[in-house]
């Protein structure tokens, strides 16, 4: 597998929202996905508030990238959940930390995405930003190990129950 760099240029920023990242309670969390309007205009943006929801791709920007763990570990470093294999985490401890969120798009104001339960701090570089088709969802009965429900209980309540 020839192994060459890629090169990446942020879309947008994430304005607003938390300062810090946190392991739950970004329900309701607002923020705005702020268009580089250098490369970009508001024809970019165009029949985009059609759509009740974004897919966002992100960089980790605020990670320890020398906490990189590329073989197993258990999710949370929680002892009761079974040690998993790096594909199998949705977390930053990833070699290219990129992060993908859906979020809710509440309005489309020019080149600012307003969205609400977005998982990226104030700051975040945003790589790509995509519609949601319902056609990409999963195909068929979906399943997953029961330590995931177990830990994304509170991923998405309410901030306001911290």
């Amino acid at each position: 597998m020839t192994q060459s760099p890629l090169t990446v240029e942020p879309v947008a920023q994430v304005i607003g929202g938390r300062s810090e990242p946190t392991d739950d309670y970004w329900g309701g969390t607002r923020s705005i996905l702020r268009i580089n309007n250098e490369r970009f205009d508001e024809r970019s943006t165009a029949g985009l508030d059609a759509f009740s929801h974004l897919e966002v791709v992100f960089f980790f920007h605020l990670s320890d990238q020398t906490d990189l763990n590329l073989g197993a570990r258990r999710p949370r470093d929680n002892p009761a959940w079974p040690e998993v294999g790096a594909f199998g985490h949705r977390n930053m401890r990833r070699i290219n930390w990129l992060g993908i969120s859906r979020c809710l798009l509440v309005k489309v104001d020019g080149l600012d995405l307003h969205v609400e339960d977005l998982d990226a701090v104030d700051g975040t570089p945003v790589i790509d930003i995509k519609p949601w088709f319902d056609e990409f969802g999963p195909r068929g009965e979906t399943h997953q190990p029961a330590w995931t429900t177990d830990m994304l209980t509170n991923y998405f309540a309410p901030t306001d129950q911290r």
